[in-house]
């Protein structure tokens, strides 16, 4: 099954930015998509790409200030996110999953890396 890896959190000041990577090991599923988790409340979904067209989708907390993009090798996936707020402070998890009829944001993600934090003060 596919394999992926994040990197890129870290800590930042309120204002800062950072990117976040999510390599996948194949391309196996259509969606790829970013979630955060702070302990103790549910997963969130941030942003999700189809690698077939590239059409991207936001969660409303995140919209005009993180970009979803592919890399060259479609096998890479990154978060570009600026203006940082503290309550962007979260565990982030990339997913991999089908195509589903409602798009990649509602899709069954199946897959699942370990997370990276990211930190905002």
């Amino acid at each position: 099954h596919v394999q992926l890896v994040e990197s890129g959190g870290g800590s930042v000041q309120a204002g800062g930015s950072l990117k976040l990577t999510c390599a996948a090991s194949d391309l196996t599923y259509e969606c790829i998509a970013w979630f955060r988790q702070v302990p103790g409340t549910g997963r969130e979904g941030v942003a999700a790409i189809c690698r077939i067209g590239g059409g991207t989708d936001y969660s409303d907390s995140v919209k005009g200030r993180f970009t979803i993009s592919q890399g060259n090798a479609k096998n890479t996936v990154y978060l570009q996110m600026n203006s940082l707020k503290p309550e962007d402070t979260a565990m982030y998890y990339c997913a991999a999953g089908p195509l589903g009829p409602g798009g990649c944001y509602t899709a069954t993600y199946n897959y699942w890396g370990q997370g990276t934090q990211v930190t905002v003060s």
